[in-house]
């Protein structure tokens, strides 16, 4: 399945960030909220979007999912590959990066969505 990763889309601001990974059928909007000034606290929601920017609710109605526990750990670890200085001078794999980032992101929008 292809995908398009964009990270830290133009929207984002200091303590808001915006990454989008677009599929050929539909798309995923993540957002990360830090608070405090040190930016330790951080909240990750994403939803799942057609194409045509339509919300596709959850199966238990909502629209969007929060990441938390251990999920949340998962998902700090992956991103902090991504903002590496590694991956930003290309010392790493960076397909291989943004797979296990995209999987990860993939394997909780099946879990929590059907989407046919």
């Amino acid at each position: 399945m292809n995908y398009k990763l964009q990270l830290h889309t133009p929207e984002s601001t200091a303590n808001l960030i915006f990454n989008t990974i677009t599929f050929d059928a539909f798309k995923i909007n993540i957002v990360e909220r830090y608070f405090g000034p040190a930016k330790k606290s951080c909240e990750v929601l994403f939803k799942v979007r057609t194409l045509d920017d339509k919300i596709v609710e959850r199966r238990d109605g909502n629209m969007r999912v929060k990441i938390k526990n251990e999920d949340l750990e998962t998902y700090r670890q992956l991103l902090s590959v991504l903002k590496s200085y590694e991956y930003k001078n290309h010392l790493i794999n960076r397909k291989n990066a943004d797979q296990d980032y995209v999987h990860f992101i993939l394997r909780l929008v099946i879990m929590n969505y059907d989407l046919n």
